[in-house]
């Protein structure tokens, strides 16, 4: 049975000072080769934890070749089989999920509240994936012509590979490898290289499950790494979810070279909130939405549009909430918040409040008030003066406390950007026709959600905003595992969403046959085009 304590123990087991995160293979580890590594911060302390080995193109081509070995046996495995396998990977899932919240805690920096719910998000996915028999059912027409049959039917494409972000390093995966496994793909995950450990305690779990050598393989690395699945025509198929920019990259290059890609990028989901909705209620939900996980989801409320007279008491009922948020380490139990991900982010995050204010927005609260903002920023300066980087001077985590921005404009540098942080905003329109214009005419499109006691204008609301997911009276429409995640516009290139339904189409393909048992007495030659009728 695999084990780890609570906390993961950051000492290697050669007693070295920074833990290795290594590549998983062919079912087990493997270190790298290629003499390149990345470092693993804690976020809480700002402390460099591991190391994590990078590899490089030649090393992901052997780990394509290891994959593609593994899928005949894997694709002829019946479906029952493959059903037993994922419903033990579901239940080791479910047993550890405390160790997988930890590992999320101690690398990406959210709270363990936070991280245990991810994983709850993650095993919904593992749990569609054990319908797979049904899933994959095919269709059957008897008697299309005279003695003429035709059925359809889905395959696996072969190897395919996820390439996840930071924000969600085991429930990202999870999307993409339960579907694509269960219907009978091997997978190459190539996580973050921020939170690597989590998808490595993955790896030993679905082992554990018996999911066969090479069916399953972790690959870490950065831009080398993601070029050389790209690249790979062996590879048939890449998931992503990321930021825009990188999106269009990987759709662009993966297509040019003959693979699926469904790609998801960046967002800047509005929340709308109209005269009529209950105050406290939206205010409770935008500070919920805006600041979990600080900020950094995809599905974060990031603008909230105040139609008419709402405003005023909508921004005071937010700030009078903002100093009741507990900022703190993830494994705080009385921490509500945690740090951002990396020092660099922090400081892309909040730079945008001087931004805000130079442009016209009120800063209402400045996240870098906060003690712990000041802590990291100390620390900051103190490596730059010598101080030590292992930790045996005090450091800072990378916090900054809750902001918010009012007044802000469609011009503004807070607005045309993804700030993917604890920083919110608020815009100021005068009817419901000027929110779902700001909405509609902003290139992104993942999601959106409405705040009203009218059921009228909700429906229309959800007729005529531009957005793949909609939340009425609910700020972060996030679909359930048996519906599939996706947005619109910028935020998602090519054809298919991800997970659910759509996540079976993808990692499938159809195949269509056309059978006839004639007598053979009947046989005779014909050059006609084939009839029906």
């Amino acid at each position: 049975m695999t084990q780890l304590a609570e906390r993961p123990n950051l000492q290697s087991p050669a007693g070295s000072p920074l833990g290795r995160v290594s590549h998983w293979i062919g079912g087990h580890i493997v270190e790298g080769a290629s003499g390149r590594s990345g470092p693993v911060y804690d976020p809480a302390t700002g402390r460099q934890t591991r190391t994590v080995d990078f590899a490089s193109g030649e090393e992901m081509a052997e780990a394509v070749h290891v994959a593609e070995a593994a899928f005949p046996a894997w694709r002829a495995t019946s479906l029952s089989k493959r059903t037993e396998i994922m419903f033990r990977i579901r239940n080791l899932v479910e047993q550890h999920r405390t160790e997988i919240a930890a590992h999320l805690t101690a690398e990406h920096g959210k709270v363990t509240s936070d991280a245990l719910g991810e994983v709850a998000r993650g095993l919904e996915n593992l749990e569609f994936a054990c319908g797979v028999p049904h899933l994959l059912k095919g269709s059957y027409s008897e008697q299309v012509s005279g003695g003429v049959d035709v059925y359809q039917l889905r395959q696996p494409l072969g190897v395919v590979a996820g390439i996840t972000p930071f924000n969600f390093p085991a429930m990202v995966p999870m999307w993409m490898f339960a579907n694509a496994i269960a219907c009978g793909n091997t997978f190459i995950l190539k996580p973050s290289e921020k939170d690597p450990s989590a998808s490595i305690f993955l790896a030993q779990l679905l082992a554990e499950a018996g999911v066969p050598e090479g069916v399953f393989n972790v690959v870490h690395g950065d831009k080398v790494a993601v070029d050389a699945i790209l690249e790979d025509r062996r590879v048939k198929a890449v998931s992503f979810v990321g930021s825009t920019p990188v999106a269009r990259y990987i759709y662009e290059t993966g297509t040019r070279n003959g693979k699926r890609v469904q790609a998801l990028g960046g967002a800047k989901n509005h929340m709308v909130v109209l005269p009529d909705a209950d105050i406290e209620m939206a205010a409770d939900a935008a500070v919920s939405a805006a600041y979990g996980s600080a900020g950094e989801r995809c599905t974060a409320v990031s603008v909230v549009v105040a139609v008419g007279n709402v405003a005023d008491p909508l921004v005071a009922a937010i700030k009078e909430r903002l100093p009741r948020i507990k900022v703190g380490p993830g494994d705080d139990p009385e921490s509500q918040m945690g740090p951002l991900v990396t020092r660099e982010h922090r400081d892309k995050v909040a730079s945008y409040l001087d931004k805000g204010r130079e442009q016209g927005a009120a800063v209402v609260a400045d996240g870098r008030d906060h003690e712990l903002y000041d802590a990291g920023t100390d620390a900051d300066e103190s490596r730059l003066e010598g101080g030590d980087s292992d930790g045996s001077r005090d450091s800072g985590g990378f916090y900054l406390g809750v902001s918010l921005l009012d007044r802000v404009t469609p011009d503004m540098d807070s607005y045309c950007n993804e700030i993917f942080g604890p920083v919110l905003e608020v815009m100021r329109v005068d009817t419901y026709g000027d929110a779902v214009k700001l909405v509609n005419d902003n290139p992104y499109g993942n999601g959106t959600a409405i705040f009203t006691r009218d059921g009228g204008a909700a429906r229309a609301f959800q007729f005529e905003v531009q957005a793949g997911m909609v939340g009425i009276n609910v700020p972060i429409p996030v679909p359930v595992a048996y519906y599939s995640f996706g947005g619109w516009k910028d935020s998602l290139f090519g054809d298919l969403n991800m997970y659910g339904p759509e996540g079976v189409q993808f990692y499938t393909r159809a195949k269509v046959i056309t059978s006839r048992w004639p007598d053979p007495g009947t046989s005779q030659v014909d050059l006609g085009f084939p009839r029906t009728r």
